[in-house]
């Protein structure tokens, strides 16, 4: 009798520890596709932010391309997190460039159609944290069950692995001062 009692509570405690494997992995992927949906909505709203740029600041077509070829590059990054956060991150630097040849115009900073875009590019860069900060806590999460004991056994068992975080690398480029050159 208490040999079947351990038994049923070995056969209870491996399928609620397979179940909560399920479900950490399930809204880790759902925090990443919150990421990817934030991270579309971003690159939707850079084309039309250059565009109004482009029309007060037609002599920058080099920030211009820059931002173009970083957007390309993040949409298309594929592969690890990290792959992705570092196009992710040249994104970034050169859309501080379009922002600094915006400080340069003031008629620019008064139109409502560039403050409009950059109020939602602000926004949606905030989304793109939160997402990022909230995908990392469910790695977090799923990463420290697996390595836990006697949780490992199961992770094993039903070939659960280890996800990458989505970390930005520091490779000084969000560190350094955007130049602009006139």
């Amino acid at each position: 009798m208490i040999i079947l009692v351990v038994l049923v509570v070995i056969v209870l405690w491996a399928i609620i520890s397979f179940n909560s494997f399920v479900s950490l992995r399930n809204r880790t992927k759902e925090a990443w596709a919150d990421i990817e949906v934030q991270l579309k909505r971003r690159y939707d709203l850079i084309p039309n932010l250059v565009n109004t740029v482009k029309g007060y600041a037609t002599h920058e077509s080099t920030v211009f391309d820059n931002v173009s070829q970083a957007r390309a590059r993040a949409m298309s990054s594929g592969g690890t997190s990290e792959a992705h956060a570092q196009a992710e991150n040249m994104l970034t630097g050169a859309l501080k460039s379009v922002f600094a040849i915006a400080e340069a115009y003031p008629e620019l900073k008064a139109n409502t159609n560039f403050l409009s875009l950059q109020a939602e590019l602000s926004d949606t860069e905030n989304k793109v944290q939160a997402s990022r900060r909230f995908y990392n806590a469910n790695v977090r999460d799923l990463n420290t069950k697996i390595e836990m004991f006697p949780n490992s056994l199961i992770a094993k068992m039903g070939n659960f692995s280890k996800m990458e975080f989505f970390d930005i690398p520091d490779d000084g480029v969000e560190s350094k001062p955007v130049e602009v050159k006139f």
